[in-house]
């Protein structure tokens, strides 16, 4: 499908958004300062508006589309489920729920071998978290700055960037702390090493101040994906382990955008060689086709629900829809290789290719990130790091990366911005000649951005 294909139209296109201005209500905006593009289709890396304008999505939806767009097989077997069994309680055993289980229970590492499906992310932190609580018997959570687990009451609770305040009542028995970040050290760390021995020191003495008898659980993203993509130091998530094991606390994993291909794993959590007692997902399970998420539980924690009532449900978990395209979703990853695929791309394209833009571009701070997952911080100066916009700018204040964004918007590149970075994360099976097409875009942008620097 092409956009001359997709029934364009301008006229159809401003239909479209005069309904989405009259009665749709979007997240995290305010209401009347945002400006909606009506798409009209989208297939495999790109979508495009009524206008017949093409955009090369760089942000993958939000992070979701592993598999891009409307693929095939993947929409087939939706539609087939449809037919054989649109909905159903989640009391019963239905096929596609029962094999969308057993094929995640067969990639997660470890034990984690039993499944409890939500319809996205926040709410399987959510019930996670509950998991762990009741397990335990203890009431507090530990989570990091930089990062974010959800927007639901108790996940927004637990996330550690600004989207957390409006709705932080402190009553959650949520802590934070800092987890390791070399390049904006909370440490005074000047290695990597010297990095994760200081952030663990940190970590422990939290544990030791808040009482290790409160404490159900400790929640970090295996990668933090929104907060910037911040690769953890070699030991550190094995420290946490060790931690977790030492004071008996559960060790929750979030791989809500980390899994299912995204680092080049099935999970970023075997980059590392540890296993926590529960890991969350959604996103790339189904590459968004259907709402879907859960949560992977380990032998240990299962069984305190074996005689004992877990208090928890959705009316929609383990929805057949979903779970087929999950099924879908998972086979033809591992028929086309897609894993794979976000390892070599990442590791021979982008990743040279992002590290050679920055020795050329005096906006770029530093670059990280691994498989079809990375960052660009992008600053004013790079000796001071002093980020382009300041932490958690708006309006003027935000003008540069406002600024940076609209150019790659004019060259056909969708970009993924969230305060003073640019990530890039298209779909995990994007092409070489994709991937090449949105990085020479990418550095036709960050020309703009240069013009802000000092």
């Amino acid at each position: 499908m092409t956009p001359s294909s997709a029934q364009p139209g301008p006229e159809a296109g401003a239909a479209v958004k005069a309904a989405d201005r009259a009665h749709v209500f979007h997240s995290w905006s305010a209401q009347e300062l945002i400006d909606p593009p009506a798409v009209a289709g989208a297939e495999g890396s790109y979508f495009w508006d009524y206008d017949g304008r093409r955009f090369l999505d760089f942000a993958s939806g939000l992070v979701f589309t592993n598999i891009g767009y409307q693929h095939p097989k993947v929409v087939a077997a939706v539609q087939e489920q449809v037919g054989k069994l649109a909905t159903f309680a989640p009391a019963f055993a239905v096929e596609a729920r029962s094999e969308a289980a057993r094929l995640i229970a067969e990639r997660t590492p470890g034990d984690l071998d039993k499944i409890f499906f939500t319809n996205g992310g926040a709410d399987a932190v959510e019930h996670a978290i509950r998991m762990a609580r009741l397990h335990t018997g203890r009431p507090k959570v530990l989570s990091a700055y930089r990062s974010y687990h959800g927007g639901t009451q108790q996940a927004v609770n637990v996330t550690g960037d600004p989207r957390r305040w409006a709705s932080d009542n402190g009553s959650a028995g949520v802590v934070h702390f800092w987890a390791p970040f070399l390049y904006r050290s909370r440490f005074y760390a000047e290695t990597e090493e010297q990095e994760c021995e200081r952030a663990l020191e940190h970590l422990e003495t939290t544990i030791a101040f808040e009482g290790p008898s409160t404490i159900a659980a400790i929640i970090l993203e295996t990668i933090p994906g929104t907060a910037g993509i911040m690769v953890p130091p070699p030991g550190y998530l094995a420290g946490v382990r060790e931690l977790c094991d030492k004071y008996g606390i559960v060790f929750i994993l979030d791989e809500v955008m980390a899994g299912f291909g995204r680092t080049g794993e099935w999970f970023a959590a075997d980059l590392f060689d540890v296993v926590p007692d529960l890991m969350t997902f959604a996103k790339g399970v189904n590459s968004g086709y259907v709402p879907l998420g859960g949560v992977a539980i380990s032998q240990k924690i299962a069984e305190t629900f074996g005689k004992r009532v877990y208090p928890g449900g959705l009316t929609y978990s383990g929805h057949p829809l979903a779970c087929a395209a999950a099924v879908a979703t998972i086979n033809v990853m591992a028929e086309e290789g897609v894993v794979e695929n976000a390892a070599r791309m990442g590791a021979d394209v982008v990743g040279p290719a992002l590290r050679e833009l920055a020795e050329r571009h005096p906006s770029v701070g530093e670059v990280r990130g691994v498989g079809m997952f990375w960052a660009l911080e992008l600053v004013r100066n790079r000796e001071t790091r002093e980020p382009l916009v300041p932490y958690n700018a708006s309006g003027e204040a935000g003008a540069p990366m406002a600024a940076f964004g609209a150019a790659a918007k004019a060259r056909g590149l969708w970009p993924f911005i969230n305060m003073n970075r640019t990530h890039v994360v298209p779909p995990c099976n994007a092409s070489e000649s994709e991937l090449k097409e949105g990085l020479a875009a990418l550095d036709a942008a960050l020309s703009v951005a240069d013009e802000h620097t000092v």
